[in-house]
């Protein structure tokens, strides 16, 4: 009996198990189609969770968050997804638009919370667990269609095309679009062109200007449409200012633009109008200080670094570390159903504010648009710079 006692008192004097580690996964294009927004929205992901277990952003608790490669493939990704909840995963970083779509009854039933790069708002239907972080597509092309709509100043209504992947994820907003023409506001959509890996856009650019397009509206990300305004430029189709008669005015939504671009369309991409729901870092402020640094502190290259694509990384990084946070603070353990109660509950006084976006992260049962506002930028002088405030699009709910 007496060594009973002591063998249990020493049990008792053992050290406590060394601290936590959350299992999370991201599975995403670093290569393939979109890969040049998925290559640095990789980097953001992967430089968040080095800082936050460098710096004891969860105490001593850390995060592990293997990357993988899906080259835009739904069965890949379904095969990473598959592997990651082998390893017990907590959260899912997730990237497609087709890829969320085929996956939505999987995130059902295994109940586990998602943050997709992809902002279909189609998902948050398809899925109560899969949280946009930012205002989706149809948000946003619906909001550079608005600003068409009350701006334009040559008479009648602006006649315009749409500039799409050929993809869901290209796809996504034209319904939104129609609805919105449907409810209102007027515009004319003469013409929508899926594109390919064409090199010369002339001849499309030629059709549409004989079709009296005035403005072209994108949906894809920056390589075809840095190939669009390097031809428009070339046969002097482009718009040097907003609206300007007989010229084409070229508009986009979240991943057709931001720094990438101008890098990839240089002076071509002067006048091009953009809205998403992030800075920019060439516009000075505490977000560019934040994302410059951590770019920094990881020896990222400048175009990476100032990329709205690493910003959308970090930022699906940090809302998944939030919400962890937010449980380990409540003194609750870290679950997939944890998680996804306290991302339900992030609204009101309990919104996040990330240094990159332009406005809070909010979410609950009936809303799981993170961002709800969009902010338009416009291509001057080589930078980017907003026009106007952050706002929310009328014609979309």
């Amino acid at each position: 009996m007496i060594v009973v006692v002591v063998g249990l008192a020493l049990a008792l004097t053992v050290p406590a198990q060394a601290a936590e580690t959350y299992q999370l996964g991201l599975s995403l294009a670093i290569t393939g189609p979109t890969s040049d927004a998925g290559n640095p929205y990789s980097k953001g992901v992967e430089d968040y969770m080095r800082l936050v277990n460098e710096t004891n952003i969860l105490g001593d608790a850390k995060v592990d968050c293997p990357i993988r490669d899906d080259m835009y493939e739904t069965a890949v990704t379904k095969r990473n997804f598959e592997d990651f909840l082998d390893q017990e995963i907590v959260l899912f970083l997730s990237y497609a638009t087709g890829a969320n779509q085929a996956l939505a009854q999987d995130f059902n039933e295994v109940k586990i919370p998602v943050i997709p790069a992809s902002m279909d708002k189609s998902l948050v239907v398809a899925s109560p667990y899969i949280f946009l972080p930012i205002a989706s597509y149809s948000h946003q092309y619906v909001g550079v269609a608005e600003y068409v709509a009350k701006n334009h100043k040559g008479g009648g209504v602006p006649k315009v095309a749409a500039f799409i992947h050929p993809s869901a994820f290209g796809r996504a907003p034209l319904e939104d679009y129609k609805a919105a023409v449907a409810s209102g506001l007027k515009l004319d959509l003469v013409e929508v062109v899926e594109h390919g890996k064409d090199l010369d856009n002339s001849a499309l650019l030629q059709r549409l200007q004989s079709k009296g397009v005035q403005y072209v509206l994108c949906q894809t990300v920056q390589s075809p449409v840095a190939t669009l305004l390097n031809d428009a430029q070339r046969l002097g189709m482009s718009a040097k200012t907003f609206g300007e008669a007989g010229k084409i005015t070229f508009m986009g939504a979240h991943y057709t633009g931001g720094n990438d671009l101008i890098a990839l369309a240089g002076t071509a991409a002067e006048g091009f109008h953009w809205t998403t729901g992030y800075h920019v870092t060439s516009e000075k402020g505490p977000w560019a200080d934040w994302q410059l640094d951590i770019a920094k502190r990881y020896d990222r290259d400048d175009k990476t670094a100032n990329s709205h694509n690493y910003a959308c990384g970090m930022m699906a990084a940090q809302v998944a570390v939030e919400a962890i946070r937010r449980a380990r603070e409540a003194g609750k353990e870290i679950t997939q159903a944890t998680l996804y109660d306290t991302l339900n509950q992030m609204n009101g006084d309990k919104a996040f504010a990330s240094q990159v976006a332009v406005g809070p992260v909010t979410y609950s049962t009936t809303d799981r648009m993170g961002v709800d506002t969009v902010q338009l930028y416009v291509v001057k002088d080589g930078a980017f710079k907003s026009v106007g405030k952050p706002f929310k699009p009328e014609f979309i709910e």
